[in-house]
């Protein structure tokens, strides 16, 4: 790279990580946050494997869906959109294909943010799309909680999808999630949360089957319903569970609890089930970092 491109690329990102001037009547930095089995035409777990010969295909919805929010966003009056790929190895989202508006995070950092990565104070409003039920969930497409060694997690209590989690992540910076499509079980379970935000049905599991909208149906409902959630992200709040904060991971194989109760002030629950409690809602995640992934 020679160094005129090196100073574009310096000035580019100085100004995309700038502060805003915030508007009390926009949101001007959005952070979208794109899984991949809730995308609307993913059924199997094949479908979001890197190892499968469909691969190809469902990562070209999932960054068509990604596409859709950005596009939403930007409608609403957004300036500066943040995309993370949250699935798998995060590099699942096609960088050439994505829209040249946002800016893409990909790959895990090995830091707590997580699926969050990337968020911080300076961002309006957050969207998840493609999300997915919890684990154990009946109907639910693809459903688990992070990792498969999960049977269960518990936050203050409560049985939480990813999508709980993460909103969890960005209250603590002050940032609402005004956005979420994935399967209908997701939105249920989201809704018992967080309440009134904007949400896009585009699949409903039947079994271990699912029955989808159409792909091109399915992204003009998330355009249409990200750029009227951060036109009016004022109105939601960030989600903040109440302190203490107690984070209960319940494994599939009683190993993984071991390993999970070498983490400081943790207490074992029972064979399988580690808990911790903590003034801290980052600590909690920085245990589960440590703990499962």
């Amino acid at each position: 790279m020679g160094c005129e491109n090196r100073k574009d690329l310096t000035i580019s990102l100085k100004f995309w990580e700038g502060d805003l001037a915030r508007k009390k009547d926009r949101a001007q930095k959005v952070f979208i946050s794109v899984d991949m089995e809730g995308i609307c035409g993913v059924t199997r777990s094949e479908d979001v494997s890197e190892k499968s010969a469909d691969y190809a295909i469902f990562r070209k919805l999932m960054t068509a869906e990604a596409n859709a929010a950005v596009q939403g966003a930007f409608e609403a009056g957004a300036t500066r959109v943040l995309v993370r790929d949250a699935h798998g190895g995060a590099c699942n989202l096609l960088p050439e294909e994505l829209d040249k508006r946002a800016m893409l995070l990909r790959g895990w950092s090995g830091g707590p943010l997580f699926m969050m990565e990337g968020i911080d104070e300076s961002f309006d409003a957050a969207v998840f799309i493609g999300y997915h039920s919890k684990a154990g969930t009946a109907d639910g497409v693809l459903h688990h909680t992070v990792a498969r060694r999960l049977y269960d997690v518990r936050l203050n209590g409560r049985s939480v999808p990813e999508a709980v989690l993460n909103a969890a992540i960005a209250g603590h910076f002050g940032v609402p999630v005004v956005f979420i499509s994935g399967d209908r079980a997701l939105i249920g379970q989201a809704k018992d949360f967080l309440g009134d935000r904007e949400y896009v049905i585009v699949k409903e599991g039947i079994g271990t089957a699912a029955k989808h909208l159409h792909p091109e149906v399915a992204r003009n409902l998330i355009r249409q319903g990200v750029r009227k959630a951060v036109s009016e992200y004022a109105r939601y709040a960030p989600y903040r569970p109440e302190p203490p904060y107690t984070l209960t991971l319940q494994f599939v194989e009683v190993k993984n609890a071991i390993r999970a109760a070498l983490y400081p002030n943790t207490e074992r629950k029972d064979s399988r089930t580690v808990e911790l409690v903590s003034g801290d809602l980052m600590e909690l995640f920085r245990f589960f970092t440590l703990a499962v992934l």
